[in-house]
């Protein structure tokens, strides 16, 4: 049921994106006249397909949905074309209209991303409240005394609204190598205003725990039990909602994760486990076994472990949430281009390029923890989509932007030839990045 779930909720994702990016050129072509033949999602032959509107455009799925196409008169020389439409074709527009089509599709992906990220802004979205856990030795938080129980209030002058939000100022920082002024106050209520000195750290790999990397973890508490099922191994072991975890087989538990795997690694052995109980420390134990949850089967013991930390709502008036929607639409397109930028360079590792396997299992993890999320996906992908197509990359929607201004410089259309080696070369491109991607996407799931 799980995969069902998560392939359902990426192919809606993608079903999204794909219709707004391509309704992006259609709506373009029919503003500067040119004739709409086809709509279609998805590649291949379309095994669904209506013909209506002023000219009885095809409007169609397909079955490969990894991608759409708006086929518009005139597009390949092989287009027959009727006399009375030769004024209809693509080629028959100026390129200032051609330019228009071309980078419809990719705006229309970035007002996607605003018009979601301005929905959720004056909703509000509960996260995390920036406050941390002992940053390690050596790191740029340790060096800057931040201590364990800190909140972060200010970030150079602004105020921090959450702990995603953090995340976000410091990896600009970070990639910037600037040093950031800060303002903390510690569970004490004493205010601080520590240095963090990112100008001379090396360069952040940006894989894993990037965050970690500088020091600043999230203060989780300690995992407790939130529920105890009637007639699980939890019960029987004498767990009870609000026991604090402490250990099991005489490991530290720190996280919620450690004491679930540690479950699911001894299945039917017995397990000495140690909790808080108000202010008795006891002593249990418990065999994990084979339990069943909202509908699935794993190793475990029917009790529900929570460790959820500090959380605050982050929300702001209609026309704030849409500042903050463009500028979060905006620094998110300018750091995925720098990113991307790096990966040429050899800055950053290509293993950070993620493809559909990797969406899927975002696009499914975001839905089961909830809508605003899920959306908040929808409006991050639809960005990096946004992005991607506007590479100078002949078959992208930037390879054909690239074309048309160098037609307004040289004054002529670039020749037949140029472009036919052009998307020769940018289908080598595609392909390459495309299985690179899947690669990745593979060694992720190897690697849990």
């Amino acid at each position: 049921m799980t995969l069902l779930h998560t392939l359902a909720v990426f192919f809606l994702a993608l079903g999204v994106l794909i219709s707004f990016h391509e309704y992006g050129h259609y709506l373009a072509a029919r503003l500067c006249g040119v004739k709409v033949l086809r709509f279609c999602l998805g590649f291949g032959k379309p095994f669904i397909s209506r013909r209506f509107g002023p000219d009885q455009t095809e409007w169609g799925l397909a079955p490969f949905p990894i991608g759409g196409y708006v086929k518009l008169l005139g597009e390949t020389p092989d287009d027959p074309v009727a006399i009375a439409d030769a004024h209809r074709t693509l080629g028959a527009q100026n390129v200032w209209k051609r330019i228009l089509i071309s980078i419809a599709g990719p705006t229309a992906n970035f007002i996607l991303a605003i018009g979601l990220y301005w929905g959720l802004n004056m909703h509000g979205i509960e996260e995390p409240v920036a406050r941390l856990a002992a940053p390690a030795a050596g790191t740029p938080a340790a060096l800057a005394q931040l201590k364990a129980g800190d909140a972060i209030l200010k970030f150079d002058g602004e105020a921090v609204a959450s702990w995603n939000d953090l995340n976000w100022r410091l990896l600009q920082a970070a990639d910037a190598r600037r040093s950031v002024q800060l303002e903390t106050r510690n569970p004490r209520g004493e205010l601080a205003m520590p240095l963090l000195d990112l100008a001379r750290i090396a360069p952040l790999k940006m894989e894993g725990d990037v965050m970690g990397q500088l020091g600043f973890k999230l203060l989780r508490p300690p995992p407790r039990i939130g529920a105890v099922l009637p007639g699980s191994p939890a019960e029987e072991a004498g767990l009870a909602a609000g026991d604090v975890l402490l250990s099991v087989a005489g490991k530290p538990v720190v996280t919620a994760a450690d004491f679930i795997d540690a479950m699911r690694a001894n299945r039917d052995r017995p397990l000495r486990i140690e909790v808080q109980r108000v202010t008795d420390r006891l002593s249990l134990t418990v065999t994990p076994r084979e339990v069943q949850s909202d509908g699935q089967k794993f190793v475990g013991i029917n009790a529900k472990i929570d460790s959820r930390p500090e959380m605050t709502l982050v929300s702001y008036g209609v026309v704030d949430s849409l500042t903050h929607g463009v500028a979060q639409t905006w620094q998110m397109s300018i750091f995925s281009l720098k990113m991307l930028g790096k990966m040429v360079i050899g800055e950053i590792s290509w293993r950070n390029l993620s493809g559909p396997v990797t969406i899927a299992d975002y696009a499914g993890r975001a839905a089961r923890v909830g809508l605003a999320e899920y959306l908040r996906l929808i409006a991050l992908v639809s960005i990096s989509l946004g992005v991607i197509n506007l590479l100078p990359i002949p078959m992208l929607d930037g390879g054909h932007l690239m074309y048309y201004f160098a037609e307004v410089i040289r004054g002529k259309p670039v020749s037949e030839r140029i472009m036919e080696i052009g998307f020769k070369f940018g289908l080598l491109v595609v392909a390459f990045s495309m299985i690179l991607a899947l690669y990745n996407d593979i060694n992720r799931l190897l690697a849990g």
